[in-house]
């Protein structure tokens, strides 16, 4: 089976060329989703996290679910916060990868996507075969991150400020798909690399 890793910075359209694989017939695995399944009721994250921060914790019962605002509000008082939960959330995040491509691979599926925000910044990129970057021009990146409710010129530079430029992941990326053109243009872009990618371009 031939593993691909999605990845891109914030207002490239990410999302959007997942959808696309997905569209594709292609199974795809979303880092987000899966940290908001291990935060959400019932998660694997929630009592680990309730034991390091009680307040970060609201809910009775099944219903106990991590309260994601006052996270954040906790991490950005407390800097030691930030290392702590990648402590507990990464290795769960881990597992539930790799059931994801366990269960993709019992199916029989010839390729699968995980689309992992952070990719190259984790140093992740080694346990694909192959890696695609969604990107824009940097005018359009903005225009799309700034339209955004709640946000602020210094919220988007401390977001780009952790992230490998866009200029080094196109550099590194197996594939490139370009989402200033329309969503036609990313489609045929994300259906010619399946192609390629199976040979059959």
């Amino acid at each position: 089976m031939i593993l691909i890793g999605l990845t891109g910075s914030i207002g490239m359209g990410k999302s959007t060329t997942s959808a696309m694989f997905s569209e594709a017939g292609v199974p795809v695995w979303d880092a987000d989703a899966a940290v908001a399944r291990l935060y959400g009721p019932g998660g694997a994250a929630v009592e680990k996290i309730a034991a390091l921060l009680p307040d970060c914790v609201t809910g009775e019962g099944a219903a106990r679910a991590v309260d994601r605002a006052a996270l954040r509000a906790a991490a950005t008082s407390d800097p030691a916060v930030i290392p702590a939960l990648e402590k507990i959330a990464h290795p769960l995040v881990g597992e539930d990868r790799e059931t994801f491509i366990a269960d993709a691979k019992a199916r029989g599926c010839d390729m699968a996507v995980c689309d992992v925000p952070l990719l190259y910044e984790t140093g992740g990129e080694t346990r694909y075969d192959a890696v695609v970057v969604v990107s824009a021009p940097a005018e359009v990146q903005r225009e799309r991150v700034m339209a955004r409710p709640g946000m602020t010129e210094a919220t988007f530079r401390t977001i780009l400020a952790k992230q490998t430029p866009d200029a080094e992941k196109r550099a590194r990326a197996d594939h490139i798909v370009d989402t200033s053109q329309g969503i036609e243009a990313a489609r045929a872009q994300v259906q010619a690399i399946i192609a390629d990618l199976r040979g059959t371009a």
